[in-house]
């Protein structure tokens, strides 16, 4: 069912945009520049694309690589995983700044003019990397925009990353090549679901005393929807989320998600739940029925599209052809 989507170096060259007169400048500005975009509350006018990059996250630098881009890249830090296959030998020759986020100072010292963080704890003010900070040593910045999209999340917005971030780095065909790639991916599973009925799906992310668990605004919603499922905390209003364990029994999932990330395994996760004796009754639990997701499948990036198919073929594998 799913197709990867490979990095689209080849629908562009690696040479910057044809030129194009500026006439206020007096001089040649690349096509399609100045670019000016609003992106979580900050504007950015580009005169020409960003030199010197420095992704924060493993999302950022996935969106990146699959739009060709590793050559702009001069650092990139904190994996949640190993990088998409289809990007492991662009990925390879960019330097890793640290495990996690790098000091204000290591980051500095790569002399960058962009920073592209996946997360809001990217541009963290008590570390010295607000955006506003940032912007004060002459670079810019980009967040991802699960972290400040209103109201749910969907593929659009993944779209609209993909496309601004192609506009921001003059390779706006690239973006949409991308974007129609996936878009047929996602109508292909979609045209696998259309007889099935949705399974209740309980998503377990973590969590002993509580169990934390994916709401209703974030991508992930998305993708459990679109993977013919129903989301039973979807009524909760952010992306993420604590339910009582006497919730998720009221609730009765067919399904449980579990997230894989960290030092606990789905293998403990699962025992967590089987052994649970409060939940012995879920039809998930007894049915042990369980699929699981990377972390860095269920984040808005390029991942998105084939993670939909990948979930579908978990929560009803008879629709695999």
């Amino acid at each position: 069912m799913s197709a990867v989507l490979l990095p689209l170096a080849a629908c562009g060259s690696d040479t910057a945009p044809e030129a194009a007169k500026d006439p206020k400048a007096g001089a040649e500005a690349p096509a399609g520049f100045p670019y000016t975009v609003t992106n979580c509350g900050v504007t950015t006018t580009y005169q020409a694309p960003p030199k010197r990059v420095v992704t924060l996250n493993q999302h950022a630098t996935e969106v990146m690589l699959a739009l060709g881009l590793q050559k702009s890249l001069v650092g990139t830090a904190y994996l949640d995983d190993r990088i998409l296959p289809a990007y492991a030998k662009a990925y390879a020759g960019v330097p890793v700044l640290a495990k996690e986020y790098p000091s204000k100072e290591k980051l500095l010292a790569a002399n960058p003019d962009f920073v592209y963080g996946g997360y809001s704890s990217a541009f963290d003010a008590g570390d010295g990397r607000s955006r506003d900070a940032l912007k004060g040593s002459g670079i810019n910045t980009r967040l991802n925009l699960e972290n400040c999209t209103k109201g749910k999340t969907t593929l659009d917005d993944v779209y609209q990353e993909v496309r601004e971030v192609g506009r921001t780095f003059g390779v706006p065909d690239r973006a949409e090549k991308w974007i129609a790639h996936a878009r047929t991916t996602v109508a292909d599973t979609a045209e696998h679901l259309k007889d099935v009925e949705p399974l209740s799906v309980f998503v377990y992310d973590s969590g002993d005393k509580t169990a934390f668990t994916a709401g209703g605004k974030g991508i992930g919603n998305e993708l459990i929807t679109r993977a013919g499922g129903r989301n039973v905390f979807a009524d909760l209003g952010k992306a993420w989320g604590d339910a009582t364990w006497e919730q998720v029994v009221a609730r009765k999932p067919q399904t449980v998600v579990i997230y894989d990330y960290g030092s606990t395994t789905v293998a403990q996760k699962e025992k967590r739940l089987l052994d649970d004796p409060v939940l012995k009754d879920v039809p998930a639990i007894k049915n042990k029925r369980f699929a699981v997701m990377p972390l860095s499948e269920v984040v808005l990036g390029v991942r998105a599209p084939d993670a939909i198919a990948e979930l579908a073929a978990q929560l009803h594998p008879e629709t695999v052809k």
